[in-house]
């Protein structure tokens, strides 16, 4: 059983902050995700795990050690780099069991490992090549199988499908997802690439200029996003946010703009400044009489993805993105009025960023998954 607990780990480099306090605890076969844009404190939150970086201040834990300060060997933890890391001179054979011969470990023993990490991965008929005659698919897959060689506690992975082609990352996806499931283990996985995240993780955190905006399941971070970033960073087109103002009409609190007019309930606020959220593919042609969430505008664009198509319209000087199957119906040029069901729609406070809920009639309050 391996638990990870990182408890406020903070990592400056000079006057740079890298990470501020991250506290993430990761149970036992967990699949977490550190999910973020580049230069966002993710791999250097893995090294610090893995031990290869010494964090300023905050501790890892691991199954209830304090490892902070114990070295990377001694950590039971196995890195898969980007680069794989794999020596050009040996063969996947003595590739895969080199870290076990450096353990003094039997020659039976180490026989024993690699064939049986060889046949799980597929490689085999491999055995005898070497890193040079391999694609690029075998050659992830001979550093993944030189970690599970050892057993490791837990395995960390940083970016290792980035070099793969679009048709090779979707099957190796399927393979590490499968693998996760049979080994029962914990890993830890560094992507900027929200549907490596999406299709694999059991848990997600998001991560932005060293700060962990949320962590959750990855129909959490997609249903209920706790802040301006991950609504604008997860999906494809992203979520639409729109600027505009809540305010209180005749009983109805509303966030207007020009060509937007939302209603959110009853009660009474005084004007303040909002962002209101909604989905591309949660947004619909309005019918006429529609109530609840409207924007009008025109259609500068519509792009052919095949079985569906993405549709570009100007509300009020504001882009939104209109997402769903082939043909949507809508023509370039058009006025348009666009709706979403009310349960679609998200607001976030432009100041603190969070996502926002209008509760009791009388007050914006922080969502419960903007609070986590």
């Amino acid at each position: 059983m391996t638990r990870i607990y990182l408890d406020e780990v903070r990592q400056e480099f000079g006057t740079t902050v890298a990470l501020e306090s991250i506290s993430i605890d990761v149970p036992h076969g967990e699949f977490l995700v550190l999910l973020g844009p580049s230069g966002c404190g993710k791999s250097t939150l893995l090294r610090i795990i893995a031990g290869l970086l010494s964090p300023t201040s905050g501790r890892v834990i691991i199954d209830s050690e304090d490892v902070t300060a114990v070295p990377p060997g001694k950590r039971d933890i196995a890195m898969v780099f980007q680069s794989y890391a794999l020596y050009p001179h040996l063969s996947v054979e003595k590739n895969l069991g080199f870290g076990l011969q450096v353990r003094r470990l039997a020659k039976e023993d180490i026989s024993k490992r690699i064939n049986a990490v060889a046949n799980q991965l597929g490689l085999d008929k491999l055995l005898s090549r070497r890193p040079k005659e391999l694609s690029g698919g075998q050659r992830q897959r001979v550093a993944l199988g030189r970690a599970m060689v050892r057993s490791p506690k837990a395995f960390l992975m940083d970016e290792p499908l980035s070099n793969l082609d679009a048709q090779l990352r979707t099957a190796t996806r399927l393979e590490l997802s499968e693998l996760h499931r049979s080994l029962k283990t914990t890993f830890i996985y560094v992507t900027h690439d929200q549907v490596e995240a999406m299709t694999m993780a059991t848990q997600i955190a998001v991560m932005n200029n060293g700060r962990l905006e949320q962590l959750g399941t990855p129909t959490e971070v997609y249903d209920e996003p706790a802040t301006i970033f991950v609504a604008g960073f997860i999906g494809a087109p992203p979520m639409n946010l729109l600027k505009g103002k809540a305010l209180s009409i005749a009983d109805t609190v509303r966030v207007l703009a020009n060509g937007v007019d939302v209603k959110i309930g009853g009660g009474e606020l005084s004007e303040r400044d909002i962002f209101v959220g909604v989905r591309p593919e949660h947004l619909k042609r309005a019918q006429e009489g529609t109530a609840g969430a409207l924007f009008t505008g025109t259609v500068v664009a519509v792009e052919n993805l095949g079985s569906e198509e993405i549709a570009f319209c100007d509300i009020g000087g504001q882009q939104v993105a209109v997402r769903g199957p082939r043909p949507l119906g809508i023509s370039v040029g058009e006025n348009i009025t666009l709706t979403a069901p009310q349960n679609r729609i998200y607001l976030f406070d432009p100041l603190s960023t969070r996502r926002l809920i209008w509760s009791n009639d009388v007050e914006f309050a922080q969502s419960e998954a903007a609070s986590r």
